[in-house]
């Protein structure tokens, strides 16, 4: 039988106790960028001006942390709002990497390594969730992963500025470009410090993912409570009621 977790009423919709609510600021403010990146991913693909196709990804990209900031100041942090940002970012970086790739001017390693984090990620997910039920919280390593890729990839679309890298490989390293020496967009760097730290956030993930199966195999009572539908506990709220009536009779 399941149990019901008794929590105060303004705890809900902190980033502890996400509410069940759909029509919020923040959501409203995710689902927008989710179609900003199809309507690059459609200027992109069909060569419409790239320098417009870099503002609705910009535009996309840069409001990433807005929609989490409104949630959290307004207490109206919300279960689909952490199911739906990761879901966007990832789709923001696919459509970058996708579309770059398919032009020649990213290389095809860095797509492989941040689609197959990804798919790592969702499987680790997906065994997580067999033990422990709530979702674990976004980690302040992938938000910097984010905000590195999608401004390299930002700047990559620009193809603006270009500089002469470092030549730490050799000039026929056809793997690592701006390593070799070659001068390419400065974006390509932002990008090889977002793959960095997002290998670092896979093995952050792996040991909270690992612990979290630990924890529920030690402590199963607690995977019963039911923390999608918590009860609302009023008790402090019914009692200050009271109070303020019995101080009302008094005078």
């Amino acid at each position: 039988m399941s149990l019901k977790k008794k929590i105060k009423k303004e705890l809900i919709g902190t980033s502890d106790y996400p509410s069940n609510k759909i029509f919020t600021i923040s959501n409203f403010i995710t689902f927008v960028r989710l179609i900003l990146t199809f309507v690059f991913l459609y200027l992109f693909i069909n060569n419409e001006n790239r320098y417009i196709a870099l503002v609705v990804y910009a535009i996309a990209a840069s409001t990433d942390w807005l929609d989490g900031q409104i949630a959290r100041m307004t207490r109206t942090v919300s279960w689909l709002g952490k199911l739906m940002d990761p879901i966007v970012d990832r789709a923001l970086l696919f459509t970058g990497v996708l579309g770059l790739v398919g032009r020649g001017e990213l290389p095809i390693w860095v797509c492989i390594l941040i689609i197959g984090r990804d798919v790592y990620l969702a499987a680790g997910n997906f065994i997580v969730r067999r033990f422990h039920r709530r979702p674990i919280d976004v980690v302040y390593t992938g938000k910097i992963a984010t905000a590195l890729l999608m401004s390299g990839f930002s700047l990559m679309l620009l193809g603006l500025p270009i500089i002469d890298g470092p030549q730490l490989v050799s000039a026929s390293n056809v793997w690592l470009p701006g390593l070799d020496g070659s001068p390419v967009p400065l974006g390509i760097f932002f990008v090889y410090l977002g793959v960095v730290f997002s290998m670092i956030t896979a093995v952050v993930y792996t040991v909270k993912g690992s612990l979290a199966i630990k924890r529920a195999r030690q402590h199963p009572e607690e995977e019963d409570v039911d923390f999608l539908n918590p009860e609302i506990d009023d008790t402090d709220e019914a009692a200050s009621v009271t109070a303020a009536n019995g101080q009302a009779g008094v005078e």
